[in-house]
C-alpha cells in the first residue's frame, strides 16, 4: 500500500498581497512536511505537491476551506515515495507564463474554450469537423501525445501567442485544446477566441483526468509531469510508444538533462546512447569538465530536505 500522494492543481483567483502569501503559503506546507514546486501570483495558485496520504488531505481540505479557492480541482497520483526532494512556493508574474497578462484581452474567469469532460472528449476526437490541438512545449509533445494532434514548435507557452497565425486555417473547425492538467488551455482557448476562432474547447483536467476517467485510450507516449517523475503512463486501452531518442533514432520513453550543466537541455535518449554520452546530448557536451556524473536516470537533483516523512498522528 502507498503512503505517498502528489496533487496537480491550478485555480485562477485574485490573491491580493500575492507575495506574503507565497511566503506564508511556504511556510504552511513545510509544517505539513510535504514537498513540491507552487507558483503563486496575482491571478491565482499553480500548484504540484507531494506528501504523505494524511498531509495531502490537510492540504486539501485548507485550500478548499478559502472561498477563493474553494473549487479547486486536484487530480490525485498514489506514489511510491514523493515526487519531489524539496519544497518551493514562489511568488511570479503568472500562475502559467504566457506574456498575456492584459485582462481585456485574456481572463480565464471571463472567458475560456468549452469545458469536456474527458469522456466527452473522447467522443469528440475523432468527428471529421474536429482539430486536437497540443497546447504543450516540444519535449512534452515529442515524448507523448494524442494521436493526429496538431502540434506547435515552441520550445515554452508564452511562444503560443507568436503561432496563432500558423492555426488560422482551422478558424471553421471544432478545435479542442489539451495540456497536462488544463492550466495552458484557460489561456491558450481565451487567445484563440479572442483571435476569432469561434468553435473552441478544452480538456477539463488535461492529460492526467483523461488518463484516470477515460483510459487515456488513443493518448499515444508517455506524459511528461513536473517533478521527479519526469513522465507517467497515461494509456491503458491502446499504448504505445512514440518518442525517440534524440542521438540515433530508436524508440525510447526515456526522457533526460544533459549531463553538461551549461546545456542541461531536455531530450529523449536510450540507454545505450546514455551509456556511450555519459547522459550527454552530443560528443562536443561530453568535454565539459565540469558534468555531472550520469548514473544512468539523467535526472540531477541538489541535497534532499528532510521532510518526506509521514506525519505522526
Amino acid at each position: 500500500m502507498t503512503t505517498y500522494q502528489t496533487l496537480l492543481y491550478y485555480c485562477y483567483s485574485p490573491i491580493a498581497n500575492a507575495e506574503q502569501f507565497a511566503a506564508d503559503h511556504l511556510a504552511f506546507c513545510k509544517s505539513l512536511n510535504l514537498v513540491g514546486r507552487i507558483i503563486v501570483a496575482d491571478e491565482g495558485l499553480n500548484g504540484t505537491v507531494s506528501g504523505a496520504k494524511e498531509s495531502c488531505k490537510t492540504y486539501i481540505e485548507a485550500i478548499h476551506a478559502d472561498e477563493r479557492f474553494s473549487k479547486t480541482e486536484f487530480k490525485i497520483d498514489e506514489v511510491a515515495e514523493p515526487s519531489f526532494i524539496k519544497m518551493h512556493c514562489r511568488y511570479k508574474s503568472e500562475i502559467v507564463h504566457s506574456g498575456l497578462r492584459d485582462p481585456k484581452i485574456i481572463d480565464p474567469n471571463r472567458q475560456t474554450g468549452k469545458h469536456l469532460e474527458p469522456k466527452e472528449f473522447q467522443q469528440m476526437i475523432d468527428q471529421e469537423d474536429v482539430i486536437i490541438l497540443d497546447v504543450r512545449s516540444n519535449y512534452e509533445h515529442n515524448l507523448g501525445k494524442f494521436k493526429n494532434a496538431v502540434t506547435l514548435d515552441i520550445e515554452n507557452f508564452r511562444d503560443f501567442p507568436e503561432k496563432i497565425n500558423e492555426l488560422a486555417k482551422y478558424k471553421d473547425k471544432k478545435v479542442l485544446t489539451y495540456c497536462t492538467g488544463g492550466i495552458k488551455c484557460e489561456k491558450a482557448s481565451a487567445l484563440l477566441l479572442h483571435h476569432g476562432f469561434n468553435d473552441v474547447y478544452q480538456l477539463h483536467g488535461g492529460i492526467i483526468k483523461y488518463g484516470k476517467e477515460a483510459n487515456g485510450e488513443d493518448f499515444e507516449g508517455k506524459c511528461y509531469v513536473f517533478d521527479n517523475r519526469i513522465a507517467v503512463d497515461v494509456n491503458t486501452v491502446n499504448p504505445k510508444i512514440v518518442s525517440t531518442c534524440r542521438n540515433c533514432g530508436k524508440t525510447t520513453p526515456k526522457m533526460i538533462n544533459c549531463a553538461n550543466p551549461e546545456c542541461n537541455e531536455h531530450f529523449t535518449q536510450c540507454d545505450e546512447c546514455g551509456e556511450a554520452l555519459q547522459g550527454c546530448c552530443s560528443v562536443a557536451c561530453t568535454t565539459n569538465p565540469r558534468n555531472r556524473k550520469y548514473d544512468g536516470t539523467g535526472y540531477y537533483v541538489k541535497v534532499p530536505q528532510p521532510v518526506n516523512k509521514p506525519v505522526k498522528a
